[in-house]
């Protein structure tokens, strides 16, 4: 009998610990194509991302850290939004997973830009 309450009152608290969530699809490192036009030749930078449970991402894109990095799972997708800057300015990116890969946007106010781009898994050599 009193193994049995034992049991079950371990098997009670394995239930109830808090489990690590899983580590989300967008997490790990990205090739982003950038080429401007079709028949240019490529021009890729790269890009990590860690997803954290409380929100927020972290990593670099274009060899410059992420700041104030958001993501969320919402309407059947995931997505995340966060600055980089290049020095002089900042750069607002956005994108979201869309099957095995991500499509995504950057709009750099001071340069007068917005570049649409996509990404595939993967890291640059």
């Amino acid at each position: 009998m009193m193994r049995s309450l034992i049991a079950a009152l371990s098997a009670a608290l394995i239930a109830a610990a808090p489990q690590a969530p899983a580590p989300s699809p967008m997490d790990g490192d990205w090739i982003v194509d950038l080429t401007a036009k079709a028949g240019d030749p490529p021009y890729r930078q790269p890009m990590t991302l860690t997803l954290a449970a409380d929100g927020t991402v972290r990593g670099s894109f274009y060899r410059s850290t992420i700041e104030a990095g958001r993501w969320k799972s919402d309407r059947g997708r995931t997505c995340v939004s966060f600055r980089t800057s290049d020095g002089k300015g900042p750069y607002h990116t956005a994108a979201c997973l869309v099957g095995d890969g991500l499509q995504g946007q950057t709009w750099a106010e001071h340069r007068n830009f917005l570049f649409n781009w996509n990404a595939t898994r993967g890291t640059l050599r």
